[in-house]
């Protein structure tokens, strides 16, 4: 079996207090190891999003441990974190994440000339994942002539072209018709498959779940596993 790149153990985040406390994540425990794809359902609201803020280490816990590739979140200043993201992690946000001012090509391009790669290197690799998501001729684009569904093919393109050890992917779907929706859960994990790395999405949509290895599902905070 592939080693483990991500281990989440009895993880918990509070917001507020008093009467206004939420149980955003409630003692969630996780591990997935390198090319192993996991789904994460459940309704808006239940704690998915919060979850997978925790494991990429955009915030920390109250409680518990998050370990991503060996190194624990909690003992990472925010730069290494950063850095840790921007180098072996791939996200793909709900809200898209993209800069306006850059151009498709730029946006997918953007994290590997962050990491110091030619330009040269960095557009041929982006062109080839924009190729991947059906968008090669958006290349020169403005992000605000993209639709909504167009915006987070281009947010996948971003995730997988630095070829990271782990993919964290927040409703991928949401935006898409189903045509692209699946050729996208599929791009994702033959990503994990082929390159070793780890796979969690978190979805409503139980048609992109059921490609998952194992599934959880997520209600007012807890994590729950799925039967098969």
């Amino acid at each position: 079996m592939s080693a483990k790149v991500l281990d989440c153990v009895d993880v918990s985040r509070t917001y507020g207090s008093g009467d206004t406390t939420v149980h955003a994540v409630s003692g969630a425990s996780l591990a997935v190891d390198g090319s192993e794809f996991v789904a994460i359902e459940g309704p808006s609201g239940s704690g998915k999003t919060t979850l997978l803020g925790l494991l990429a280490g955009l915030e920390l816990g109250d409680s518990g441990a998050v370990t991503l590739l060996g190194h624990d979140l909690a003992r990472l200043s925010v730069a290494e974190r950063a850095h840790l993201r921007r180098t072996r992690v791939g996200l793909v946000f709900q809200s898209y994440g993209l800069v306006p001012s850059l151009n498709v090509l730029e946006n997918v391009a953007l994290p590997l000339r962050l990491a110091g790669r030619p330009v040269a290197e960095a557009n041929e690799r982006a062109a080839a994942a924009l190729e991947a998501v059906d968008l090669a001729g958006a290349s020169a684009a403005r992000i605000d002539e993209l639709s909504g569904g167009e915006r987070q093919r281009v947010g996948v393109a971003r995730a997988v072209v630095i070829e990271p050890a782990v993919i964290l992917a927040d409703e991928p779907t949401g935006n898409l018709d189903e045509r692209h929706g699946r050729a996208i859960v599929q791009l994702l994990g033959r990503q994990a498959r082929t390159t070793g790395a780890a796979l969690v999405l978190v979805t409503h949509d139980r048609l992109s779940a059921a490609a998952a290895d194992r599934r959880y599902r997520m209600t007012d905070g807890r994590l729950e596993p799925q039967s098969p």
